[in-house]
């Protein structure tokens, strides 16, 4: 018997599975990469195309003049000539009025010309005109930057330090704007180039941005730290303090003297508070809860980063449970070892004066091209509470009394109200040498706007740094 087989035909492997997970794979990496391109061009490209590393940068230069920098209301800060034989120069017609916060494109770049490099080495001039251009190889003109630099509040706070070294920011409390921040000694940014040596190995660190980078004893200006964490663990109860001051306080061998030992008398907190009783807050420091005194310190940023665009020093506060007494009552005068800068000083006086809110610092507001057409704005940012809307109205009481009865009761006016704290920083062991501070804000009503002055060694805050803030506030709101 004959037995009949058929071969089976081989089954057809079924690949549209392998298909599909091969789609989803180029699919998914597609996405991922469309969307990595989305975010660098929001969020990286600006920093690439800025890092000094960046190859790009010569090229992009080579290509478009650098662009203007402009004051809020349109006056030149920064331009670029063009000489015959081809070479450039970049021209300050302010000179050194402002130079920390515009800095230099020159040895690298600092300041405003460092946080903008990227739209001023742009052209978004008309497409016909740039394509001649290149046809002629010839540049294209770079776009300009429109800052939130007031020219007048900028030039009176630079006037008002004089030949004095220090710093001044000055800050629209409601919307971050920054319109002036000076910092001496300073430089003409034009002859970086010319005296870069010289100023780079300045004794007086010429170069250093004091507002941003300079660190210093608050003094008594942190007493309205101090304040705020005795006001939290008093249940927000002002009644109930009271201190005689005999002029100084002692602690083991150490002695807490007011300013010249002057003796104040009874005080409640009001009064300890303007007339800066160094007695009376080193008596609250001694019985605070030091963690936290620490945790409200973390809450306004000390040891933080700040929400700042140009380079900082972090203010530090380093207070702990287990220090000994003298340490915590030096530390709640602003002494011990507590540091900040000026423009952090400006930022907390601002939240207060903006009921807690603290606005990021803004110094650029938009970009045009070199004949005026809008090409980007840069909207204000709100960067959140760091305290209550009930904790910054208290402070402003206390604040405001510190003009009406105080320490700072030179700017009294009667075109807009001041509030604020002065502070004599000792910074060394000879007692008689002390940093001047004011920090605060002034309002007509309708608008707003924070300081902080320090003048290094000068003394005291009532006598040097007062007069200064009252200098801009009379600039701002046109006495």
């Amino acid at each position: 018997m004959t037995v009949k087989t058929t071969k089976k035909k081989p089954k057809k492997k079924n690949n549209s599975r392998e298909y599909t997970n091969v789609l989803v794979l180029f699919t998914t990496l597609f996405a991922l990469l469309a969307g990595y391109l989305v975010y660098f061009q929001a969020f990286e490209s600006r920093d690439v195309i800025n890092n000094p590393y960046n190859a790009r940068i010569e090229a992009m230069e080579n290509q478009v003049i650098r662009g203007n920098i402009l004051s809020s209301d349109g006056q030149i800060l920064a331009s670029t000539k063009v000489n015959k034989d081809g070479t450039e120069k970049r021209e300050y017609p302010f000179g050194c009025t402002f130079s920390h916060v515009l800095g230099y494109s020159d040895y690298g770049k600092t300041g405003i010309e460092s946080l903008g490099n990227f739209q001023l080495t742009r052209s978004n001039a008309y497409f016909i005109e740039r394509f001649i251009n290149e046809l002629k190889e010839k540049k294209n003109i770079g776009d300009s930057l429109v800052t939130t630099l007031n020219v007048d509040i900028q030039t009176a706070a630079h006037d008002a330090l004089s030949t004095k070294n220090g710093a001044v920011v000055v800050i629209e409390p409601s919307t971050g704007n920054v319109l002036a921040l000076v910092s001496k000694p300073d430089y003409d940014p034009a002859e970086i180039a010319a005296r870069w040596n010289e100023f780079s190995n300045s004794d007086d660190g010429v170069l250093l941005n004091r507002a941003t980078q300079g660190l210093y004893p608050p003094g008594s200006v942190f007493k309205t730290v101090t304040l705020l964490e005795y006001l939290r663990e008093h249940q927000y109860e002002t009644g109930g303090f009271s201190f005689d001051c005999k002029g100084k306080v002692t602690t083991g061998d150490t002695s807490i003297s007011c300013y010249k030992g002057k003796k104040h008398g009874e005080l409640n907190l009001t009064k300890a508070f303007d007339k800066s009783c160094n007695g009376a807050f080193a008596e609250i420091g001694r019985n605070l809860d030091i963690s936290a005194f620490k945790s409200l310190a973390d809450q306004l940023l000390f040891n933080k980063e700040l929400p700042l665009d140009f380079p900082y020093s972090k203010s530090s506060f380093s207070l702990k449970e287990s220090d000994p007494d003298v340490l915590k009552m030096m530390t709640a005068i602003g002494q011990g070892n507590t540091l900040v800068t000026p423009v952090h000083m400006a930022m907390l006086m601002s939240a207060i004066a903006n009921d807690g809110v603290l606005m990021k610092p803004r110094f650029l507001e938009r970009t045009e091209s070199y004949t005026g057409t809008l090409v980007e704005r840069y909207p204000e940012e709100t960067y959140g509470s760091i305290m209550t809307q009930e904790e910054a109205e208290l402070l402003q009481l206390f604040l405001r009394t510190v003009v009406e009865d105080g320490t700072a009761s030179a700017l009294k006016s009667s075109i807009y109200e001041a509030s604020g704290k002065t502070g004599t920083a000792e910074y060394s062991s000879d007692k008689k040498k002390s940093h001047a501070w004011f920090t605060g804000y002034a309002t007509d009503g309708e608008r707003k706007l924070a300081v902080a002055v320090i003048v290094e060694g000068a003394g005291s805050g009532s006598e040097y740094a007062v007069p200064i803030a009252g200098k801009i506030f009379d600039a701002y709101f046109g006495k």
